[in-house]
């Protein structure tokens, strides 16, 4: 196949040869490859690291540890980057992701081969694979080891409030991910009633939402902190807080880098393939039933997960740490 010219970038650390990531894609994501990069980096120790991921992710990579450089690229690409030594594909299984790689002329390129881009090599996408195994298991066909496990961020500092709060994240990337907004009210309500220190929280695109769950449960304008806190802050609040319940989406994965108990709601994706990791204490609810996870609508599946098995789930959490 023709491959275009090298693209035009940084160039990293005269020399130190170039490690090259591509993860062009949200929160959850990010963090469920960070046992991945975290191997890349140890099997690289003397290369300038540089993770091609979205700008907005910056502030958790001081958490992460071990990456030298941000190149902000949102989806598969292009990657506009020079001739790195080593370009490690984290962000799916191509064409279009493997392509911006090969178009970067790297030395070598690690990635899940693809029938449509002839001489790719590695392994076969195996779509039944948990997120966080599948990068380790890439890396490992190329001899990297990697740990699955090995997904806890660093000490994020104090938090934005005095800790031990009750997180209740409303918002999801699509409709089929997000519980309806009157079921977490309730159970915001229920811990309230039971003595918890509820707070709502969102990005800047789901502020409305926060303040709609708030005032369906009686909380407080103050108790709502979306929009108003940046990721560093939110990690620190997550990392204090005593429990936090979300649907399948990225403070669900913050909840577990951070090892604070959650509950989290799955609806058309399982927990087999997006969900904690045993022996944590986390509680996934799913009601068995897969479906669009890009729909407009909350799945079938999810609304099939009631308020009473939510609260349920929060009171067995009580024997780890909740207060």
């Amino acid at each position: 196949m023709a491959l275009e010219e090298a693209s035009e970038g940084p160039v990293g650390e005269p020399g130190r040869p170039v490690l090259l990531a591509l993860r062009g894609l949200g929160l959850g994501d990010l963090l469920a490859s960070v046992p991945a990069l975290r191997a890349l980096r140890r099997a690289h120790p003397g290369h300038h690291f540089v993770l091609a991921t979205p700008a907005y992710l910056g502030g958790l990579l001081p958490l992460i540890g071990g990456v030298d450089e941000l190149l902000d690229v949102s989806g598969p690409g292009p990657v506009p980057y020079a001739s790195p030594d080593v370009a490690v594909n984290l962000h799916g299984s191509g064409p279009e992701s493997i392509q911006a790689l090969r178009r970067t002329r790297p030395g070598r390129l690690l990635t899940h081969t693809h029938p449509a881009v002839p001489g790719s090599d590695g392994p076969a996408w195996n779509a039944e694979t948990h997120e966080r195994e599948r990068w380790c298991s890439l890396l490992d066909w190329y001899g990297i080891t990697a740990d699955p496990d090995d997904l806890a961020l660093g000490d994020p500092g104090p938090g934005p409030l005095p800790g031990g709060e009750v997180v209740i994240h409303p918002g999801a990337a699509f409709r089929a991910r997000q519980w309806p907004p009157d079921r977490f009210a309730r159970v915001a309500a229920e811990l309230v009633r039971e003595g918890h220190r509820v707070v709502v929280t969102g990005g800047v695109t789901e502020i409305a939402l926060a303040r709609h769950v708030a005032a369906l449960a009686g909380l407080p304008e103050e108790s709502v902190l979306a929009g108003r806190t940046n990721l560093p802050e939110l990690a620190a609040l997550t990392a204090h807080a005593s429990l936090v319940v979300c649907g399948d989406t990225g403070m669900a994965h913050l909840a577990t880098a951070a090892g604070t108990p959650s509950v989290i709601l799955y609806g058309p994706i399982p927990p087999a393939l997006w969900g904690p990791p045993p022996g944590r204490p986390h509680i996934a609810l799913w009601a068995g039933r897969r479906g669009d996870p890009h729909g407009d609508t909350p799945s079938e599946g999810l609304l099939e997960i009631g308020v009473p098995e939510v609260l349920d789930a929060v009171r067995r959490l009580r024997g780890v740490g909740v207060r």
